[in-house]
């Protein structure tokens, strides 16, 4: 700062009104000190500002970088914050680093609320020691955690609208690619097995286990190519697992719908690719983030105490990997 005040004229102090956005300067010194700044390298220590800030008004994200339904909340997360005058940090969760050091590293950097983006299902009981601290919210899930928030989707929802879908173009052997106990899983397991019995299909019933990947998707596809009835239609986990899926038929020569029909759960943009044309069950990442934000904003800045636990509707989109059976199927 003092190197930009030199090379002006102006005091240091000058220069950090110019650089805080601050009002006294003139608009033709502001563009002297900003070009300065530019010319020396100069850049604000945000760390520095925060510290002598009473509220840091910044929020703590934590998220995997495995599923790309994450990648599109943390994006839609950025502009609601921003909108509300709040900052983002982002704490990712990796094969080598844990929860707990997330959610540490951000109440370091003294963010006022965490939104939790694919967090285990096993830790309600330290989300209720975090929750006394600093509002917590959940996206995609709601592990019950004492004083935390959530936002999620109605997930067996999902489940019971794609199975309608297939049975309605005609499908009654409908198999599950299900993700154990992974977050959402459970439910969207149970949504297919209540679908399929309500269609009077519990007979037809298959939950074939795996997980939120690609791989899981091929395992599922290489068990079904050994036998000689496979089902026509398979529900997979998410559109990861249905991409694995689909590739593995394809590559053995089944031709996805007219063998197979496949329908994903997410609509990531891994869906709407051209040559997959993913029927999936959409989550508005936009909303959940949007709504995440405003839980931790009405407990920061309404003072809000009691819990609030939003469930949104999904919505199959349609799209070319699903279809009516052949005509010699079950």
């Amino acid at each position: 700062m003092a190197d930009v005040a030199a090379r002006v004229g102006v005091s240091r102090q000058l220069v950090s009104l110019v650089m805080s956005d601050r009002p006294g300067p003139s608009a033709r010194t502001r563009q002297r000190v900003l070009r300065a700044a530019e010319e020396v390298g100069y850049r604000a220590d945000r760390t520095a500002r925060l510290l002598r800030r009473a509220r840091s008004r910044q929020i703590g994200v934590l998220f995997t970088m495995e599923h790309p339904l994450d990648v599109h909340l943390v994006e839609a997360v950025y502009p609601a914050a921003a909108e509300l005058d709040y900052g983002v940090v982002l704490s990712a969760l990796l094969s080598t680093r844990g929860e707990r050091e997330s959610i540490d590293d951000l109440l370091g950097l003294r963010c006022e609320a965490l939104i939790l983006i694919g967090l285990s299902a096993a830790a309600p009981a330290h989300l209720a020691t975090i929750a006394a601290q600093v509002p917590v919210v959940e996206i995609g899930q709601r592990t019950g955690g004492e004083g935390t928030d959530s936002v999620r989707t109605a997930d067996a929802d999902g489940a019971r609208q794609a199975v309608d879908h297939l049975v309605g173009q005609g499908h009654r052997a409908i198999a599950h690619v299900d993700a154990g106990e992974l977050p959402g899983a459970p439910e969207r397991r149970r949504g297919y097995t209540d679908a399929m019995r309500a269609h009077g299909l519990g007979g037809h019933v298959e939950v074939i286990g795996g997980d939120y990947s690609e791989e899981s998707g091929a395992r599922a596809a290489r068990a079904l190519l050994t036998r000689d009835r496979p089902p026509t239609a398979v529900v997979a986990s998410n559109d990861r697992c249905a991409l694995g899926l689909v590739e593995t038929l394809v590559r053995a020569g089944v031709r996805v719908p007219e063998d197979v029909a496949v329908v994903g759960y997410d609509d990531s943009r891994t869906a709407r690719l051209s040559f997959l044309d993913l029927t999936s069950v959409r989550q508005d990442a936009g909303r959940m983030a949007g709504l995440a934000v405003a839980c931790a904003a009405e407990r920061l800045d309404e003072g809000r105490t009691t819990n609030r636990h939003v469930v949104l509707e999904p919505t199959l989109v349609v799209r070319g990997s699903t279809g009516p059976p052949r005509s010699d199927a079950d």
